[in-house]
């Protein structure tokens, strides 16, 4: 069987949980995420028993879009250790927010020495910067770029129900910072907000040569049929499963993918051969 790689995880140490309401007064994206104790907050061995119990082979770890720099180097260690006990499940991105300048190069820097693989998730309404800012991005993209490291970012709709942290980034926001960085290797969660579909105008097509897609909280999103469309409109090699655990369970972005009208090709890249050639595994 083929791995199944799971793009899109956030996982918590038990001392965020514990002191979660004395943090929310600290912390505006944890304030919005994750308000309540209704609001589910993950452990790293909440995510690997899940992933046993799911079939998932591998899970891309990341940030929330931390506004406070304490935090965010807190959260950021806690996936350092969760991948060094984990080193053959977990892949690490560290949590930084642009508007941080020299404190956020300076933490992707640490993090990628030790281990971390890529930066995300980026959450810009919450965190207070503009994506399509050269001058913001400019400075963290450049060391993305000089690492080699993979961003990834939230994405929302212009249109639809509204929910807890959709924000305002969509697509057209998406595609400008895209052309300010056409060389970075991107990932836009949640599809993109709907980006994908305008692979139909060239130059938009163009402009995504280094950019995918994650299906995060894509059954809360969209139909199955955006699975056959998506890969019509972009092909397979550009879609990457992702749960946005644990919001959701990656079983049941499983079985969108299994129910969608896709060939087996298809289904294995975004299972896993996409993320495994992205990664480099």
């Amino acid at each position: 069987m083929s791995s199944i790689i799971d793009f899109h995880t956030h996982i918590f140490s038990d001392e965020v949980k514990r002191d979660r309401n004395i943090l929310l007064t600290k912390d505006e994206t944890l304030a919005l995420l994750y308000p309540s104790p209704d609001t589910k907050m993950a452990s790293v061995n909440d995510l690997i028993n899940t992933m046993n119990e799911d079939g998932i082979s591998k899970s891309v770890v990341m940030g929330i879009g931390w506004t406070d720099l304490g935090l965010a180097r807190e959260s950021n260690d806690y996936i350092i250790e969760s991948i060094n006990r984990f080193p053959d499940r977990l892949i690490g991105f560290a949590g930084v927010n642009p508007a941080w300048g020299d404190g956020a190069t300076s933490e992707i820097e640490r993090c990628h020495s030790l281990g971390l693989r890529g930066v995300g998730e980026l959450h810009p309404d919450s965190q207070g910067f503009d994506i399509t800012d050269f001058a913001t991005m400019a400075p963290m993209m450049d060391v993305v770029q000089e690492l080699d490291l993979i961003l990834t970012t939230h994405s929302s709709e212009p249109v639809g129900h509204t929910y807890r942290g959709k924000g305002t980034l969509w697509p057209n926001k998406l595609i400008k910072f895209i052309e300010n960085f056409p060389g970075a290797k991107i990932v836009c969660a949640h599809w993109g907000g709907g980006l994908p579909f305008y692979a139909l105008m060239p130059e938009v097509k163009k402009a995504m040569t280094n950019v995918y897609f994650d299906t995060a909280a894509s059954p809360f999103l969209y139909e199955k049929e955006v699975f056959q469309i998506a890969t019509n409109v972009l092909g397979e090699n550009k879609i990457l499963m992702g749960s946005d655990y644990g919001l959701i369970r990656p079983a049941r972005l499983l079985r969108q993918i299994n129910e969608a009208s896709i060939n087996e090709r298809s289904k294995k890249a975004i299972l896993g051969g996409t993320a495994e050639r992205l990664l480099s595994l």
